[in-house]
């Protein structure tokens, strides 16, 4: 058996400013990247300005009949998943407690603004893959349609586990049923 004892030696960097100015350019395009996503992301608010704040708690009156806890994947415009609502936090995804009554729809969102969707806002309740530039398994997200000003719109949601998960669909669908009020 034959025994190497001899390594060969690696080469030395010699071209510092090179391998320098190579790494200050892959950090100069990531942060320009960067910017552009943000700004990309302040433009969609503007041309979402008009769109109203929505309620953040339920009226006084409100009366629970069901609640749980899931996340909140985000709000688009209905029909078209992929053109998130981001103005008044309802494109952030959260974590959240949901609550429902013969009022409405609760969504009280840890780390961004809560929303409360009144029953005659509401349009319908059906399940999807996904909403808001997020994909799902199939018939995994809640999506709730609702009028928000003059725009259609939809929220989805998804509850911590698949029994949570049902209980809410049963819910949504016993009170506001899949259509308008």
């Amino acid at each position: 058996m034959m025994v190497f004892t001899q390594f060969t030696e690696q080469a030395e960097v010699t071209n510092w400013p090179v391998r320098i100015g190579l790494v200050a350019i892959t950090f100069a395009l990531i942060a320009l990247a960067l910017w552009g996503m943000r700004k990309g992301w302040q433009h969609r608010a503007a041309r979402q300005s008009d769109i109203p704040s929505p309620a953040e708690a339920p009226p006084a009156n409100f009366v629970e009949v069901g609640s749980g806890a899931g996340l909140f994947i985000g709000t688009a415009v209905a029909g078209d998943w992929s053109n998130r609502i981001v103005v008044h936090d309802l494109g952030v995804r959260s974590r959240a407690h949901y609550a429902f009554g013969q009022a409405g729809v609760w969504i009280d969102r840890v780390g961004a603004q809560s929303l409360f969707i009144p029953r005659a806002a509401i349009a319908g309740i059906r399940v999807d893959r996904g909403t808001a530039g997020t994909v799902r398994a199939k018939d995994s997200v809640i999506v709730v349609s609702w009028q928000l000003g003059d725009r259609l719109l939809d929220t989805g949601f998804r509850a911590d586990d698949s029994t949570d998960h049902v209980a809410l669909l049963d819910g949504l669908m016993t009170s506001f049923g899949s259509g308008a009020p």
